[in-house]
């Protein structure tokens, strides 16, 4: 086979891979395989100090556990089996305080997953939600709670030095 000959066949499987797995030719395709999943950012504010306090998160028969550090919100996150639908269905949110038997926090909300995709061909079927004082559990987060929570993990990103060692 001569080489310019090659170099088109190559040309050609790269944009039946691209346009196979959902990319654009030309486009870089990180290919994220996302999960299917449940999370919640939850809002510490009006509980006190919950630092050791454990949470647990349920959806579709399955359950997250954890316990709580101190910080102001704590990214809940439950992944869910690939094969999960889009139905809707209850999500359950405890919380209870380090040393204690009754949650402190126990609620519940039906939610129906939405269909997410990273462009690449792999998609999920995941739901996003918040917990606060005053509006207990739902499925629409307030812009107000993501924007503190993008601002804490900018603050702990650069709060803590590097542990890797210079070059």
């Amino acid at each position: 086979m001569r080489p310019i000959r090659r170099a088109g066949l190559l040309t050609v499987g790269a944009a039946l891979l691209a346009a196979g797995s959902g990319c654009s030719y030309g486009e870089p395709c990180a290919g994220y395989d996302v999960v299917s999943g449940v999370g919640v950012l939850f809002d510490h504010r009006g509980y006190g100090d919950l630092t050791g306090g454990s949470y647990e998160l349920c959806a579709r028969g399955e359950c997250a556990e954890g316990t709580l550090r101190r910080e102001r919100i704590t990214d809940v996150s439950l992944p869910l089996p690939r094969d999960v639908g889009p139905a809707s269905g209850p999500i359950r949110f405890r919380v209870t305080r380090e040393g204690e038997q009754r949650p402190v926090i126990d609620t519940s909300v039906d939610a129906r997953l939405t269909h997410w995709t990273d462009g690449c061909g792999s998609s999920a079927y995941v739901r996003g939600l918040a917990f606060t004082e005053e509006g207990g559990l739902t499925a629409k987060v307030p812009k107000a709670l993501s924007d503190a929570w993008g601002e804490q993990v900018r603050s702990r990103a650069t709060a803590e030095p590097d542990p890797s060692p210079p070059p």
